[in-house]
């Protein structure tokens, strides 16, 4: 037993010994490499492409030796990655050489890697640039416009020839051929000339129909809900600009981590194609806190509760609780109790329907409302920057502002209109944004009919090197027809002052004056603000702005019979990579009130 014993353990020293022996081989031929890049006649840009390609490079910058047999493998298949640069530049007679300790790399067998490599030089000879020669692609769909890249005169770029076909491709997937593929392709070079002549021929295959949505995923969305939000036109001829417009719509409802639409690999016999819809869902619940405290508006807290599959058709359910003002003094707290009900897909795949239900308490410096209000309605998407919204409502308050204490009850018929081209909501450098709100009421107590109109309109331009400079304007029109000012809903009426109108003055500091100590609100608001937003480094800009309010008592502002106020500053941002973190110091420039003091503003996102 105890020779038995003996053996065994000699036995596992030996294969301990082994692999020592063995890391300290693979040890011994690791050494920090040294890699030299030569590149004459290149122009900087193509020589710092062609170094972010090179392994070799990569592994010379790395904190730990790399392995020989490591080195010899990615010197083996940099001549690839080198030349795939050099094609994409238009240049296909290139000369590589790339030597390892004075061998060259492509002459050594793997097998037989060196013990040890110290250096490493790459010799990139780029050749002359070739353009493109004959340049043909057929057959072409009908109105097929091929890229300028791709044309005779222009540099042979790798790039050139891809976007040249993928046009080409998808001219005839636009008009049903969705199996449309390259059948032969040619491609010579002409090095006397310097020429690099193509010759493509497509195959567009049949034009085919829209099959069946095939659900490939499990999803606790019923599956004809799926199909219904997706509103794939089955039967209709294939269009790829559809499938994008079905996935769009499975994801705008929140309720999919993952919805992701391809096409089956084969047509079916019958000239149909089948969509298959890979689905993966959001956790179906969140619960959120929030919790703020300011100087000014004391403590305010808030929690939301979102559901985002609440009968099992992507339904999304939020309740949302919030109060605020919390110790902020002579004003008593706000408080908000919202509840939101909305069905995707509700007769046609890009109507959502809602319901909703609002009770809040408001405390400002010159009005008192609490109100609750019922609505229903539908938002009819018409694209990606382009959404509409009608609804009927039901809304009783009660008020009390320096007029004294009064009800009302109305019906409300509120209509919205929204278009967004701008680039980035949260930080928007270029394109416009405009939104158009209608709201005509009807009194039941307490007031008259009317009409409430708001518009607001946003523009963004950059200019500079490399649009670092950009200068947004934003005008702002509020108008109520109808009832006399003393007997409009008082919360219908507009402020102006603060973050989202003039910054600079206080909250709501300009409205009507109608005579000593009787401050409401007006009828008509006319706003207009600028900025200048100068980027200074990769994350920090600064910024500077000036506004202009007007509060009228007319029923359409005209600029002369209400008051105005001004309000200029600076500040900076700090971009996130979510948006911009703002800080701005305000302070009046004029106005019928205290001209005095400055005003901090805090948030996330532009000011507008």
């Amino acid at each position: 037993m105890l020779l038995r014993f003996l053996g065994t353990s000699l036995l596992l020293f030996r294969i301990y010994l082994v692999h020592l022996v063995f890391a300290c081989v693979l040890a011994s031929g690791a050494a920090a490499l040294d890699v030299d890049l030569r590149t004459p006649g290149i122009d900087d840009d193509l020589a710092e492409k062609l170094r972010n390609a090179s392994l070799l490079v990569q592994t010379a910058q790395e904190e730990d030796p790399a392995a020989p047999i490591e080195v010899l493998a990615n010197a083996q298949a940099d001549y690839a990655r080198l030349v795939t640069v050099l094609y994409e530049a238009g240049r296909f007679g290139p000369a590589i050489t790339i030597s390892l300790d004075g061998r060259e790399a492509a002459s050594i067998p793997p097998i037989a890697a060196p013990a040890r490599i110290n250096r490493a030089v790459i010799t990139v000879t780029p050749g002359p640039v070739f353009a493109l020669g004959q340049t043909r692609i057929s057959p072409l769909a009908r109105r097929t416009e091929l890229p300028e890249s791709f044309a005779s005169g222009q540099t042979a770029s790798v790039s050139a020839l891809q976007d040249g076909v993928a046009a080409a491709i998808e001219g005839w997937r636009q008009i049903g051929h969705a199996k449309a593929a390259v059948d032969q392709q040619q491609i010579t070079a002409r090095h006397s000339d310097r020429a690099l002549d193509v010759d493509v021929r497509l195959d567009p295959g049949p034009r085919l129909r829209f099959g069946r949505l095939d659900i490939s995923s499990e999803s606790a969305v019923r599956p004809d809900r799926i199909r219904e939000i997706a509103g794939l036109p089955t039967g209709d001829v294939f269009d790829p600009d559809a499938v994008a417009k079905s996935q769009t719509r499975l994801r705008r409802t929140g309720t999919f981590r993952v919805a992701a639409l391809t096409e089956a690999e084969t047509a079916n016999p019958d000239g149909t194609l089948d969509i298959e819809a890979q689905i993966t869902d959001q956790p179906p619940r969140r619960l959120s806190f929030g919790a703020e405290i300011s100087s000014l508006d004391g403590l305010g807290v808030s929690a939301s509760w979102l559901h985002r599959n609440f009968f099992g058709g992507a339904e999304r359910f939020v309740a949302e609780a919030e109060v605020g003002g919390i110790g902020a003094g002579e004003e008593g707290p706000d408080y908000r109790l919202f509840a939101r009900l909305s069905r995707p897909a509700t007769y046609l795949p890009d109507l959502e329907a809602y319901a909703l239900v609002r009770l809040e308490q408001i405390d400002d410096p010159n009005l008192f409302s609490r109100r609750f209000a019922l609505e229903g309605g539908a938002t009819y998407f018409a694209g990606e920057s382009r959404e509409f919204s009608v609804g009927i409502g039901y809304q009783a308050a009660e008020i009390e502002d320096d007029l004294g204490e009064r009800d009302y009850t109305i019906l409300t018929f509120p209509a919205v209109g929204t278009f967004d081209e701008r680039n980035d909501r949260l930080n928007a450098t270029a394109g416009f944004y405009g939104q158009l709100a209608l709201t005509p009421f009807v009194g039941l107590s307490g007031t008259e009919s009317g009409l409430r109109t708001s518009l607001d309109l946003r523009t963004y331009r950059s200019f500079g090197v490399d649009d670092r400079v950009t200068f947004a304007v934003r005008g702002q029109l509020g108008s109520v027809a109808g009832p006399d000012i003393e007997e409009a809903p008082a919360d219908f009426l507009f402020f102006s002052g603060g973050g989202g109108t003039v910054r600079g003055h206080e909250y709501q500091s300009l409205g009507v004056d109608l005579e000593d100590d009787v401050t409401i609100g007006g009828r008509s608001f006319l706003g207009l603000s600028t900025e200048l937003r100068v980027k200074t480094g990769d994350n920090l800009s600064v910024v500077g702005f000036y506004d202009m309010g007007y509060i009228g008592a007319e029923e359409f502002p005209d600029g002369t019979s209400g008051e105005w106020h001004a309000g200029a500053g600076a500040g900076v941002r700090y971009d996130t990579g979510i948006g911009p973190i703002r800080l701005d110091l305000a302070v009046p420039v004029s106005g019928p009130d205290d001209t005095d003091g400055f005003e901090i503003y805090i948030g996330i996102g532009q000011a507008f």
